[in-house]
């Protein structure tokens, strides 16, 4: 019997991430770098390591049943990393480039419902008609009079 997943309310262990109501990416699976921002910000910019960059192994985790997995790795590859250098602060920073992360990945596992072909019906075939001759009615209005009509 597989585990339950845990409601949205139970508290999960701090640096995990949840990305969708069944599936929480413990903070053990992300790998984490930060490096300095790139762009103009003078001495802070050039001597702090803010951008933040994370990363997740598709191919390595545990918390990602089979179905997931292949998918994720169908649609993002084995290496899925999301990274943020738009703040000054290293944590904010962190907190984007988790939000980023966690959004690929729920993209990336959204299943798309199959489109079922329908067919118009009676009415709005009629409409549709209507509508085109009124068209072509005033179209042909419009039409300077052959040398026949004067």
């Amino acid at each position: 019997m597989s585990p339950s997943p845990p409601p949205d309310d139970a508290p999960q262990q701090p640096g995990s991430l949840r990305v969708t109501r069944g599936l929480v990416i413990p903070a053990d699976e992300l790998e984490w770098r930060f490096t300095t921002s790139g762009g103009p910000g003078g001495q802070h910019a050039n001597k702090a390591s803010t951008r933040a960059e994370v990363s997740f192994d598709v191919t390595a985790s545990k918390s990602l049943g089979p179905r997931q997995r292949a998918r994720l790795l169908e649609r993002l590859g084995p290496t899925v990393r999301a990274a943020s250098g738009d703040e000054r602060s290293q944590m904010r920073n962190r907190e984007l480039a988790l939000e980023r992360l966690a959004t690929r990945l729920a993209d990336g596992l959204r299943v798309e419902t199959p489109r079922v072909a329908t067919r118009p019906s009676a009415s709005a075939r009629a409409r549709r008609l209507t509508d085109k001759r009124r068209r072509s009615a005033r179209k042909r209005d419009r039409a300077r009079p052959s040398s026949e009509d004067e």
